[in-house]
């Protein structure tokens, strides 16, 4: 299981990884900022980057903020930044 931190726009064009963002990463999702809208379509974006299940990504910090901590259960931290790199 590993993690990161991922700094999210919610409410962009389009839903894209942007890279790297000081020690964590940047993410731009078009879904809104409400009722957990974002949060689900991060980890939907992250499921497809990272080829895993949906259901192993989880917002676990800053669920209403724009820095998020999010879990990844079936990754280690350095297969993680592997795949994101």
């Amino acid at each position: 299981m590993g993690r990161i931190s991922v700094t999210v726009s919610p409410g962009a064009g389009r839903s894209e990884f942007v890279g790297r963002h000081g020690e964590g990463w940047r993410a731009r999702v078009s879904a809104p900022p409400e009722r957990g809208r974002a949060n689900d379509a991060l980890c939907a974006l992250l499921a497809g980057l990272l080829r895993i299940p949906r259901g192993s990504i989880h917002v676990v910090g800053g669920q209403t903020g724009r820095r998020k901590v999010v879990e990844i259960d079936d990754l280690d931290s350095a297969e993680i930044e592997r795949r994101l790199s």
